[in-house]
């Protein structure tokens, strides 16, 4: 099935059978899972593509140029997916619209209108797009391959940061939005998860899912197609909540002071009640004061993080260039503390000789967690490919957002000429599509779990909440008694 699925020249797997043939004794492993380590170790195939050639998978890894190498993650419209260029041996992200979407117009322009966002910035501190394509009616964004570690994932791993290292983070953000900003791209989705780390420790920031674009055209085309999500609510900008179609640059500042927010506490602004609730806190509330968590946190940062986070945008910083120079200014004063850590410890094996593998039946067949990279992990907002925040997943053994889901790569058995067919369905794969049930329910929650707020379609009624049921029953009960006792006056 490997010949089959063309992952391996045919020179270059003649080469490799026959080093394996002189190891054994002129014949292959006898244990299937022996040979697939070997395959592995010698950097000629990931786990991700054992796990499906195991499955009966042979088809279907390949998307125009690239070759695909792993599944990164899935988010509400989309998933992502480390690719290699067939020519140059390059690594990209490549972002996949699932082929059910493609029949929904408002999907396939949200996601071409994504592309034309990404492609319109060229900055340090974003992650760059490199091509928009699709292969029959499998449309892909290529994207900058970028390894390190979201900040959402640094906080769960580290707790909150530092003082300075925190100002610096989000001074680099900042830097990212003014480019965006001058180009007339408001992110309208700035939150933890969205900004990642690379090695270098620079701030790149990603998921343009949601970009709002300035020409009278393109807003038009984001105001059509723009009816089903809004934004995270726990990084929600005031005005966003209520018109997320006329709002300005500032909404991007509101985010990235909620962001600064989480950096400093933990947690963000306001983490208790529904969702709905937390909304409403946005809108009316301000969250508790930073000292009161942190009492060393400086009474000037502090008050920086309380400028971002008015709710009224007239009293916000005005632009993303001022944010940046006010934090770079604190962040150079203030003494750093541990530098980031975006490294999870031991690297990934080198790829091995094959003189260093053991194929004796007695010997451990299986792949080592320790020693091999996975990359199949899965979680809502995982929009880009990092390689150390998938490690730190499965090291915790906990979701990446609160509606990501992990999945592990299965240990591996005989290869199984699948009765699902050989090719690789990538909306399986993505969580799209449930391979168990013939036809998916085709009504979409109207909040969906990562904590996205959604409007609903125009076939579709969004559910009363409790709280407000009460209170217009009460109110109409209420109203029964006053109307009950005028009318016992006049007939009395």
């Amino acid at each position: 099935m490997v010949a089959k699925s063309n992952l391996i020249d045919e020179n270059t797997q003649e080469r490799f059978l026959k080093k394996v043939y002189d190891k054994c004794g002129g014949k292959l492993p006898s244990n299937p899972r022996k040979l697939a380590t070997a395959f592995i170790r010698a950097g000629l195939l990931t786990e991700w593509h054992i796990e499906k050639i195991f499955a009966g998978k042979y088809r279907g890894f390949f998307l125009g140029k690239y070759k695909l190498l792993g599944h990164i993650g899935t988010g509400g419209m989309s998933s992502v997916y480390l690719a290699e260029h067939v020519g140059l041996h390059d690594k990209r992200a490549i972002k996949v619209l699932p082929k059910k979407r493609v029949h929904d117009a408002s999907y396939l322009a949200r996601f071409k209108l994504e592309a034309q966002a990404i492609a319109s910035l060229n900055h340090p501190n974003i992650v760059l797009a490199h091509d928009i394509d699709n292969e029959g009616d499998t449309h892909f964004i290529v994207m900058e391959y970028v390894d390190g570690i979201d900040l959402q994932m640094l906080v769960r791993r580290d707790g909150p940061l530092d003082f300075s290292n925190s100002a610096d983070l989000i001074a680099q953000a900042a830097r990212g939005l003014e480019h965006a900003h001058q180009r007339g791209v408001i992110h309208r989705d700035v939150k933890p998860a969205n900004l990642l780390i690379d090695q270098d420790g620079r701030v790149r920031l990603l998921d343009m899912g949601l970009a709002l674009m300035a020409s009278e055209e393109e807003h038009s085309l984001t105001v059509a197609n723009n009816e089903n999500v809004l934004g995270t609510a726990d990084y929600l900008a005031p005005e966003q909540a209520l018109n997320s179609h006329k709002v300005d640059h500032r909404v991007d500042i509101y985010g990235l002071g909620c962001t600064l927010y989480y950096l400093l506490t933990g947690r963000p602004p306001f983490s208790d009640g529904t969702l709905a609730q937390r909304i409403i806190k946005h809108q009316n509330e301000m969250p508790r004061s930073i000292r009161e968590l942190r009492p060393d946190c400086p009474g000037e940062l502090e008050g920086m993080c309380v400028k971002m986070l008015q709710k009224d945008p007239a009293y916000r910083y005005q632009s993303a260039r001022e944010v940046a120079e006010v934090f770079e200014k604190f962040a150079a004063r203030v003494p750093k503390g541990q530098p980031v850590r975006i490294g999870l410890g031991d690297a990934p094996a080198d790829v091995a000789p094959l003189s260093s593998l053991s194929f004796n039946d007695s010997s451990s067949g299986g792949i080592s967690r320790d020693n091999v990279q996975h990359d199949t992990v899965t979680g809502k907002n995982d929009e880009t490919l990092a390689s150390s925040r998938s490690k730190l997943i499965r090291e915790q053994d906990q979701l990446a957002s609160s509606s990501g889901r992990l999945v592990k790569v299965q240990s591996m058995g005989i290869p199984s000429d699948s009765s699902a067919g050989s090719l690789l369905d990538l909306e399986v794969e993505s969580g799209f599509r449930d391979p168990s049930q013939r036809k998916r329910r085709d009504n979409h929650p109207i909040i969906d779990s990562d904590t996205q707020l959604r409007r609903p379609s125009q076939n579709q009624r969004a559910p009363m909440d409790p709280l407000l049921m009460g209170t217009i029953i009460s109110a109409l009960f209420v109203a029964a008694l006053v109307l009950g006792y005028f009318i016992a006056r006049v007939t009395s």
